[in-house]
């Protein structure tokens, strides 16, 4: 059997595509010997300061809650906890459409198993120091032309990669899942490799 190895997802748990990329790694530990490990980061910070339309500049302010609260629960738990956070907070966004709330992240921590008063860190910007170093973690190797999902893992032939990606939907499930995987990985070790892209024509489809 192959020696697994670890791979870093970093996410913002308001991004749909982030949320099915996730799922899609969830898959990828099931049939390659990689572990997933996940990271916050946060597309209210990669945006301050950018010339936004109006509602997107709203989300962006409700934006802070969610990340905030995970950076807490990483802070009390380990990153660890940030694996059942995210998907409890992802199962609720994205897939009960509920509203970004104290009570959503209450009910959310309390679905991970993790205290629920942590919901309190959501306003509380003395989170957003350990926000911003998770965050520019996260992307330092890929800039800041690119959003979440972002993955850092070991190439083809073991050399750290890290990219932006992939924005699939829905996730592919058993070897389907493995091949993307392998694919991903061998045009993000091609030494000068960029972009690879396509209009999409589809929203999330969450399954």
């Amino acid at each position: 059997m192959s020696e697994r190895v670890a791979a870093d997802m970093w996410f913002d748990p308001i991004c749909p595509w982030a949320w099915i990329t996730s799922r899609w790694l969830l898959e990828v530990e099931r049939v390659r010997a990689v572990d997933i490990r996940f990271h916050v980061m946060s597309l209210s910070v990669l945006n301050e300061g950018r010339d936004l339309p109006e509602e997107y500049q709203a989300l962006m302010k409700t934006g802070w809650g969610p990340v905030r609260v995970c950076i807490a629960a990483e802070q009390r738990y380990g990153t660890g906890a940030l694996r059942n956070l995210y998907t409890a907070l992802g199962t609720r966004i994205h897939l009960r459409s509920e509203q970004l709330t104290r009570e959503l992240f209450t009910a959310a921590l309390a679905d991970a198993g993790l205290d629920p008063e942590l919901a309190d860190a959501a306003d509380d910007p003395e989170f957003d120091g350990e926000l911003r170093t998770s965050h520019e973690a996260g992307m330092r190797p890929v800039g800041t032309d690119v959003g979440t999902p972002v993955i850092h893992a070991p190439g083809p032939d073991g050399t750290p990669v890290a990219f932006f990606g992939p924005v699939v939907t829905p996730a592919p499930r058993g070897e389907a899942a493995g091949r993307l995987w392998d694919g991903v990985l061998l045009v993000a070790g091609t030494p000068g490799f960029f972009e690879i892209k396509r209009t999409r024509e589809v929203g999330p489809i969450f399954d």
